[in-house]
């Protein structure tokens, strides 16, 4: 991702005439492979969402993203992670401003993100999903009756791929509620914020097992987007200029990826057969490039 160095920041403040005594300071920029390596730790980022990546009680990561990272970067020699959570939105900016390393967070392979940020190989692959109160009293099914209903508010994470589904769908900007983490998602239903919550299916599911007053809606239509039904590539992202640590974590992940191990953490984590075969579909590039 896109950060600037302090050097890069020193130029401007002598640009614009400013001390350098005045400067504030800034977050330390990502280190590099060897860097990390001589230090034997890394600083992951994840976004507190369940199963990608979260933090359990003691502060360690768990979900898809952490456990495969794990198991990756100690491959790497890198022993010692320091888990960082931040919300969704500010998993980009963080990379680019130095704030982390990488992220487990699983985030969705899409082009516009291709041009901030480095991305692995495809870790999982999930579907979409939408969470409504119980019984589903406005009979929800899916994404599009959101652009055909004028009357439904639904609810998305800010920065997450649902905000321009919602958009390529029609759906209104002043019907679209943005939150800043799945853990508001039920509340935002209950308190009559929003009539539904979109997210993948499996972030959906395990919201729904959190409180009987919400429930997956059942049948859930795909949404169909330039005649193709959705579905995602999560992967663990990098800042721009670290290849050397991309290419190394894309080797050692590319072999994880055959071996029963990874398959079993996946479904450890709810990922179905389907999810998981889905995985191996295509490759960071083509995702990339993808129009």
């Amino acid at each position: 991702m896109e950060r600037s160095t302090e050097a890069r920041s020193s130029t401007r403040l002598a640009i614009w005439g400013l001390p350098l005594s005045l400067a504030v300071a800034m977050p330390a920029p990502a280190a590099n492979l060897a860097e990390l390596q001589d230090n034997g730790s890394i600083r992951v980022a994840v976004a507190d969402e369940r199963p990608y990546g979260y933090l359990d009680e003691d502060g360690e990561g768990r979900g898809a993203g952490p456990d495969v990272a794990r198991h990756v970067l100690g491959e790497l020699g890198i022993a010692e992670i320091e888990w960082v959570v931040t919300d969704f939105g500010e998993l980009i900016p963080g990379l680019e401003e130095g704030r982390f390393d990488m992220a487990a967070a699983e985030m969705a392979i899409r082009p516009a993100r291709c041009e901030r940020v480095l991305f692995s190989a495809p870790n999982t692959s999930y579907g979409e999903g939408l969470l409504v109160r119980a019984s589903n009293p406005l009979e929800i099914g899916g994404y599009a009756d959101f652009a055909e209903r004028d009357d439904l508010r639904i609810a998305v994470l800010e920065g997450a791929t649902q905000v321009g589904m919602m958009a390529t769908l029609g759906v209104p900007d002043d019907r679209v509620v943005r939150i800043a983490e799945n853990a508001a998602a039920i509340d935002t239903l209950l308190g009559g914020q929003a009539d539904a919550y979109a997210g993948t299916g499996l972030t959906v599911s395990q919201l729904d097992e959190q409180n009987p007053e919400v429930e997956v809606v059942q049948n859930f239509e795909d949404p169909v987007i330039d005649g193709e039904i959705v579905r995602s590539w999560g992967a663990f992202t990098f800042p721009p200029d670290a290849e050397s640590l991309r290419d190394a974590f894309d080797e050692e992940l590319l072999d994880y990826r055959n071996t029963q191990a990874w398959e079993d953490t996946l479904a450890g984590y709810g990922f179905t057969q389907d999810d998981i075969l889905n995985a191996f579909r295509f490759d960071a590039d083509w995702l990339c490039s993808r129009d």
